[in-house]
């Protein structure tokens, strides 16, 4: 699993405006007076990004990430108090949690597997340590205007992300739910909020290879017209609005009485 500095600069504005506010928030205030941050699958820092101006001054950030060159890039772009950490995620035993007050995650549970977040839920709960793990595709796709084969690809997407992506079979659609009930087992109380991209003409760019990626995991799924799909909406992308899902959640430990 692994992605290029370019798909992460491209989709960051969308990801940035798809966060709920009040959620982002919220995470910044369980975050305590002097942050102590560990952000995981970091990429180019997106998440930095997203936290400026809701946090101190004497905010430090743990980058946890295991592509040398993204990690790089996140540093470079960061500034401030960060540090970085070359770690297979797969290897929850290696994450620099020792004197953290809040772990984050963007866009990365929904390639995880059931037991990697129980996993973490586990790790994170004996330190007593915040989650906000924020755009988890959520497995709704909507298109305007709609085409007739909308529905089969978004099947044969939703199918593909479910398959293996490094950390066993992918919660892929499911990770809000599960990363919901797997925190609330472990006595998290959850707080959960919607956070689709809302993607236009502006947009186009993103969109065709957004469409690019789906089509191919469509075909790769077994979709026969995935290719006609992916060309018809490339070729309209300038004239297409696209909703794509994501729930963003924050787990807060113990459960208020």
């Amino acid at each position: 699993m692994g992605f290029s500095a370019d798909w992460l600069a491209l989709r960051e504005p969308a990801d940035h405006a798809a966060r709920d506010a009040a959620l982002l928030s919220a995470a910044a205030q369980a975050a305590g007076p002097r942050p102590v941050i560990v952000d995981l699958g970091c990429g180019t820092g997106s998440t930095i990004r997203a936290f400026a101006g809701h946090l101190p001054d004497a905010a430090t950030w743990r980058l946890v990430d295991n592509d040398p060159d993204l990690l790089t890039h996140a540093a470079r772009a960061a500034g401030g108090k960060v540090t970085t950490h070359r770690i297979d995620l797969r290897d929850l035993d290696a994450l620099p949690l020792d004197g953290a007050s809040l772990v984050t995650a963007s866009a990365l549970l929904d390639l995880c597997s059931r037991d990697w977040v129980a996993g973490l839920a586990e790790r994170l709960a004996a330190r007593n340590l915040p989650f906000y793990a924020a755009l988890n595709y959520d497995g709704i796709m909507q298109w305007s205007p709609s085409d007739g084969d909308d529905a089969a690809i978004t099947q044969a997407f939703n199918h593909h992300q479910r398959g293996d992506k490094g950390f066993g079979p992918a919660l892929g659609p499911d990770a809000a739910s599960v990363i919901a009930e797997v925190f609330s087992a472990a006595g998290y109380h959850l707080h959960q909020a919607n956070s689709p991209w809302h993607l236009d003409e502006a947009s186009a760019d993103l969109q065709r290879e957004l469409v690019a990626g789906i089509a191919q995991a469509a075909a790769e799924a077994g979709a026969a017209r995935a290719s006609v799909w992916g060309d018809t909406r490339k070729a309209g992308a300038d004239r297409t609005l696209c909703q794509i899902g994501h729930r963003d959640l924050l787990a807060l430990p113990g459960v208020p009485a």
